[in-house]
């Protein structure tokens, strides 16, 4: 009896994986057929190109070396940007949670910067950054406040009864942070990451099709604009749009396998 019971689970759970990848695919699946439709009916590849074209394209792309020295020309700087901010975000978050002097002083700067638009903040860095490294420097900008937020947020929502709880057996801090810090704050890391990881490559990218620094995506986006090579311009996007994705999952995946070995 036990034996059937669990077939019949792993057959339901089988059957809402399945029904799951269905109900993500179908959407995606509709509006590319929506995207071919509407170039056909445009048939002017200067105003719209169709997905297969852009995926001839992309291919295309890839198989030279310049696709992909533009790749990690980017990529470097805009993750410096991102672990940068990172570094930083975290013990200023945790400072400010401790100091509300210091965490009202810098209120207003987040607020700034979180107010501020990129344009603005490329103009302004451009008088003192290189172009070749502006992306470092913006892609910071872009994460800091947001990390810094909901790392705040996060230690602000800790569950008072555990800190109380701690206290009372007098828990070291170190433990205190591994098993009571820690696990209450990496669901506001999480959704931090979401947000900062398509706003740092947004703003990286932005910042070189502004800047124009020599071998960047950034710099191959402006030339598709240019020639107005639509195909160029929409691979690029996509090419973007992929990376931005792959490590929004790959981030949160190690922060998943952080969790889990927290929690043993």
């Amino acid at each position: 009896m036990s034996r059937t019971l669990q077939a019949l689970e792993v057959r339901s759970l089988k059957k809402d994986s399945i029904s799951n990848k269905v109900t993500k695919v179908l959407p995606v699946a509709l509006w590319l057929l929506v995207w071919q439709a509407a170039a056909v009916w445009i048939a002017q590849d200067v105003l719209l190109v169709g997905p297969l074209k852009v995926l001839g394209r992309l291919l295309e792309l890839a198989g030279t070396f310049s696709f992909w020295s533009s790749i990690v020309f980017s990529l470097k700087r805009i993750l410096a940007g991102l672990f940068l901010a990172l570094l930083i975000s975290v013990p200023t978050a945790c400072f400010s949670y401790r100091n509300r002097i210091f965490s009202a002083m810098l209120e207003p700067v987040i607020q700034f910067m979180k107010a501020t638009p990129v344009a603005s903040i490329v103009i302004l860095v451009l008088i003192w950054v290189n172009s070749r490294n502006l992306s470092v420097v913006i892609s910071f900008l872009m994460v800091f406040p947001v990390m810094y937020s909901s790392i705040l947020e996060g230690l602000e929502n800790v569950d008072g009864d555990l800190l109380e709880m701690a206290e009372v057996y007098a828990v070291g801090r170190s433990k205190k942070i591994r098993y009571v810090y820690i696990p209450e704050l990496i669901p506001f890391f999480q959704n931090g990451m979401t947000i900062a990881l398509g706003l740092c490559f947004k703003s990286g990218i932005a910042a070189e099709v502004i800047a124009i620094p020599s071998g960047s995506m950034g710099e191959k986006l402006y030339e598709a604009k240019i020639y107005l090579s639509t195909p160029d311009l929409f691979a690029w996007t996509v090419t973007i749009i992929a990376l931005a994705k792959v490590f929004e999952m790959f981030f949160l995946f190690l922060l998943r396998v952080a969790a889990r070995r927290i929690e043993i």
